[in-house]
This record gives structure tokens, sequence and C-alpha cells, in this order.
């Protein structure tokens, strides 16, 4: 196997919309654990809110508002 094949062959999204894809699988897995804390309701909301700005985002094909998005998702924790 080749560096390149090697590079390819990690899970490291190979482009912006597939980043996006995986911050929003990741925030998804997130918001239900936000969901299972007695006092995590806010942080459900706002995590909820990030997955449909970043679906909206995608949706919309702007660039700018994609990057915006996959920032916020990207911070959440």
């Amino acid at each position: 196997m080749d560096k390149v094949e090697e590079i390819n062959d990690n899970d490291t999204p190979n482009n912006l919309p597939e980043a996006m894809e995986k911050q929003i699988e990741r925030n998804r897995e997130l918001l239900e654990i936000y969901k299972t804390i007695p006092t995590g309701g806010f942080g459900a909301t706002m995590i909820a809110h990030d997955i449909r700005e970043g679906i909206a985002a995608l949706a919309s094909g702007d660039v700018i508002r994609i990057l915006r998005s996959y920032a916020s998702l990207k911070g959440n924790e």
C-alpha cells in the first residue's frame, strides 16, 4: 500500500460536505448523551439547533454558511 492509499484508508473526510456529515453525526450522538443528563436540557436544545442549522446549511450550498455551521458543530462538547 502506498502513502496515498494509506492516507485515504483512514476515516478522515476528504471534503467539506463529508466533514459536515461527520460533525452532524457526532453531534447527534452528543445530543443523546445530553438528553440523559438531568440538567442537560439547555445544552441539548443548543446542540439540536446546531444540527438543524448544519443540515440547512448543507442543503443551501452556501459555503460560508456551511463553514460557520461546521465551526459551531465542531465546538460542541
